[in-house]
This record gives C-alpha cells, sequence and structure tokens, in this order.
C-alpha cells in the first residue's frame, strides 16, 4: 500500500498553533475588532523586526501588496517595470494593474532568478522599477542587479517565497526600496486565507501605501485620494503571529530537508539539482529539480501518491493574459527551456527521512526507466 506523500502538509503545521491561535481568534471574536486593532498592529511590527525595515504594512494579498508598492513609487501609465518572465503571474499582473507596461526578462540558467544583466539592458527611460523575484525561497542578486540600474529606478522585491532567507546575511524583503509579499497558505508564513504585507524603511512609502490600502484614507470619512480597501484581518493577524514565532524553527527544518534531498540525489543521473547563488541562505518554499519528459515523470510520482508539482509550467509571456506583448516563444530561452523540465518535490519542515527516501526512490525509477 502507497503512503501519500503531500507536497506541503499544512495539516501538520497547523497541529502545532491550533491552541494559539484558537485563544487569538476568541479574544477577536469577544472584542468584534475584526479589521485593524492591536493584533494587527502587533503582527505589523513584529514582522518588521523579522525582515529588518522600519516599517510594515498588512494588506489583503500578495498581488495587492505589489501593486500598492509600485504605486505607492507613483507607477502608472507610461511607465515601464521589469520583471522575470518565469514567475507566476501575480508579478506582471500587479505592474498591468497599474497602468504601467509589463517588460520581460530572461534568468540566470543555474538558479532560475531574474538575470541582472538582462534587466539592466531592459532600462528605458520610461523605466520606474525592477521587481526581482525571490523565487523558490532564495533571494535574487539584488546587489549585482543594482551595479545595472540607475539611481532612478527603483528595486521592489517580491519576496513571497523568501520569508526568512538571507542575502550576505540580510533578510529578503530588506535588500530594495521596498518589497511586497504573500501570506497565501502554503508559504513559509501563511495564512488562514488570503493576506499579504508591504515592507519598507521608506517611512513616506509606507506611509503612502497605508493610505491606498484604505480607501485613500488618513482618517474616517476623510478621502485625500482615489485608494483601494485591501487590509489585513485580524483573524489572520493572529495567525501570522503565532506562525512567526515558529517561523526560525521551521526554515531551519526545511533547509535540513533540502540537505537531505540533495545527499540522496547526488547520485541520481537524469536529475539536475537546484543551485544556492553565493552569499545565499535560502529557506527553501519550494525544492525544485530539473528533468528530462518533466511530464512523464510528474505522472509517475503522482501516480504512486507523492504530490509533485510544477512551478511554473507556462513563463509569463507564453500566458494568453499577456498576448497582447506580442512576445512568442524563443523570446527568453532560458526561462522557456526550465518551464520544461522544472519539478517541484514535496517539501515541509515536518518531511520525514522516510517520505524523502521514498520520493527520491519513485523519482530515481521514474527518470531512469
Amino acid at each position: 500500500m502507497t503512503t501519500n506523500i503531500p507536497l506541503v502538509d499544512l495539516a501538520a503545521q497547523h497541529a502545532q498553533v491550533a491552541d494559539e491561535v484558537a485563544a487569538g481568534w476568541a479574544d477577536i471574536l469577544s472584542r468584534t475588532a475584526f479589521v485593524g486593532g492591536p493584533a494587527v498592529a502587533a503582527f505589523e511590527a513584529a514582522y518588521a523586526e523579522f525582515v529588518g525595515t522600519a516599517h510594515c504594512v498588512g494588506v489583503g494579498n500578495g498581488t495587492d501588496a505589489i501593486e500598492l508598492a509600485l504605486r505607492a513609487l507613483g507607477t502608472g501609465p507610461g511607465d515601464e517595470c521589469i520583471v522575470p518572465a518565469n514567475t507566476f503571474i501575480a508579478t506582471a499582473e500587479a505592474v498591468a494593474r497599474t497602468g504601467a507596461t509589463t517588460v520581460l526578462v530572461d534568468c540566470v540558467d543555474d538558479t532560475a532568478l531574474i538575470d541582472p544583466v538582462a534587466a539592466g539592458k531592459a532600462v528605458t527611460d520610461r523605466t520606474k522599477a525592477v521587481l526581482p523575484v525571490h523565487l523558490y525561497g532564495q533571494a535574487a542578486e539584488v546587489e549585482l542587479l543594482a551595479e545595472h540600474l540607475p539611481d532612478s529606478v527603483a528595486i521592489v522585491e517580491d519576496a513571497a517565497q523568501s520569508q526568512g532567507a538571507l542575502r550576505h546575511g540580510k533578510p529578503a524583503g530588506s535588500l530594495g526600496r521596498i518589497a511586497a509579499t504573500s501570506f497565501y497558505p502554503g508559504k513559509n508564513l501563511g495564512a488562514y486565507g488570503d493576506a499579504g504585507a508591504v515592507v519598507t524603511s521608506d517611512e513616506e512609502l509606507a506611509t503612502a501605501v497605508r493610505l491606498l490600502s484604505a480607501h485613500g484614507s488618513p482618517r474616517k470619512y476623510e478621502h485625500s485620494t482615489l485608494g483601494f480597501n485591501s487590509r489585513l484581518d485580524a483573524i489572520q493577524a493572529v495567525v501570522l503571529s503565532a506562525k512567526l514565532r515558529r517561523l526560525a524553527g521551521w526554515n531551519a527544518a526545511r533547509r535540513a530537508a533540502a540537505d537531505r534531498y540533495a545527499a540522496l540525489l547526488a547520485g541520481v543521473d537524469g536529475v539536475r539539482l537546484p543551485v544556492v547563488a553565493p552569499g545565499n541562505e535560502p529557506v527553501w518554499h519550494l525544492y525544485v529539480v530539473r528533468v528530462a519528459e518533466r511530464d512523464r515523470v510528474l505522472a509517475a510520482l503522482n501516480a504512486a501518491g507523492i504530490g509533485a508539482g510544477i512551478h511554473y509550467p507556462t513563463p509569463v509571456h507564453l500566458t494568453g493574459a499577456f498576448a497582447g506583448l506580442g512576445l512568442g516563444p524563443g523570446s527568453f530561452p532560458v526561462a522557456e527551456a526550465m518551464a520544461g523540465e522544472i519539478l517541484s518535490l514535496p517539501l515541509f519542515a515536518e518531511i520525514t527521512p522516510a517520505q524523502q527516501e521514498r520520493v527520491v526512490e519513485v523519482l530515481a525509477g521514474a527518470v531512469q526507466a
């Protein structure tokens, strides 16, 4: 009988915080403080400290977080924002929602991170920002990226997959001018629904994000600008605070699991292991290998009860949503080649050595079939 191994085990994580979350929710319910309030303020302060920034503004989700960060910078029609082609569509989607033009660039073959040289070459006099994505749990090479950018171009980090990751000892989210993150349930720090945040040490930007996220209202019934309704719910703040206190330990467990995969897969021909950029300490949001005949291998893993997946099967420029960019196959060869080979293996803090051995056993058999 085959034991199912999920891609991520949210039930195991919940069991560790269930009592604390239940108590926090009971308090919220008794005070009926559902929007804003002390629970949100406490989480914002704790997360800003965790990331190493002066400010954190909780918002409704990670996509809103990116858009609000860009809008706080004044991004709008006529501007361009540079985005890697291999990312979840939300990164590019948030740019489009501001009215700016999404400019895509390729990635580095070994790490899958944005190519700093390609980004620099894509800069024009209309470029407002570059959005490096800290993909799969490791930080983009932001300082190298900055070397290829004029001072007028802001670095807006998409830090949705990197809560706790370090770049030369500095936390992801503190490397650019402003950063956006997602607390979607499957993230290293996940809510029990949609949630997100913007972090920055720029007080003016933080104030702008908070204003925009609350109907452009600095105080009740006063609206100084057109804004949005994108706020972090108190109930989600309770969950996130409980998990944040455990995140360092969970990330350490993920690192140990990634090391175990690397050791188990070292002698398996046909499996290309993930590469960590020098100076990075990842948090392994995903453990992504590359294999030939990926779809066949994925089907074999899933048939054996192993919850492997693909992150992401289609580069942004080949999605229907961005067909208007007019960028067909061959536009970004590295991202396109990766999309046909990448395979995400089960990885979560509670994964056992036996589960990983089973994953590798099936993977090796499928690759060598």
